[in-house]
């Protein structure tokens, strides 16, 4: 675990010229990185890449790192942003993958498998709705991280938090009652 102060020592360090200790920075956020990616983009491969390209992102503009949240904050930021970018362009791709999912709801009701129709449900809610879920409940982040992370202002995570539950219940009872009609 890098320390407040080693990273902001490090960070100077790559400022004054010395970018070979970047490295450094990256080999300790890097399973952080492609973790938000993949958590977004649902492909390893493409989470990958996306983390990868964070991390030139956040090196050609450290020099606007302004300190007043840790780099891990930034970087989420800058990872978040960057796989949505990735989401966006693969969108027109999982139009055409549409058909092959709806063969997945028939498939569910066989494993038997609540997680299955909670993924379906989190699929259906839009991207930050699905990370403050994501982050809050399952990565169990404090309310705090999670707005600083996210870059906004603690009642309105609130909000954000409470209405993507009730969506995500309500998507829930509209995959179980689909599922329920193909019985």
């Amino acid at each position: 675990m890098i320390s407040l102060q080693e990273e902001n020592d490090l960070i100077d360090q790559v400022l004054a010229g010395n970018d070979g200790l970047y490295a450094r920075l990256v080999d300790h956020y890097k399973s952080y990185a492609f973790t938000i990616a993949l958590k977004i983009l649902n492909q390893r491969a493409e989470a990958e890449e996306a983390a990868q390209d964070a991390f030139i992102k956040a090196f050609q503009h450290l020099k606007s790192f302004n300190r007043q949240a840790r780099f891990s904050t930034w970087l989420y930021r800058i990872v978040f942003n960057t796989a949505v970018s990735y989401k966006r362009k693969t969108r027109v791709m999982s139009s055409i993958d549409h058909h092959d999912r709806e063969g997945e709801a028939d498939q569910s009701l066989e494993k038997g498998d609540k997680q299955v129709f909670v993924s379906q449900a989190m699929e259906r809610l839009n991207d930050a709705d699905r990370l403050a879920i994501q982050l809050f409940y399952i990565k169990e982040f404090s309310m705090d991280e999670v707005a600083e992370m996210m870059g906004q202002n603690m009642n309105t995570l609130k909000v954000r938090i409470h209405r993507a539950r009730q969506r995500l219940a309500d998507e829930l009872k509209k995959i179980l009652k689909e599922e329920a009609l193909t019985l």
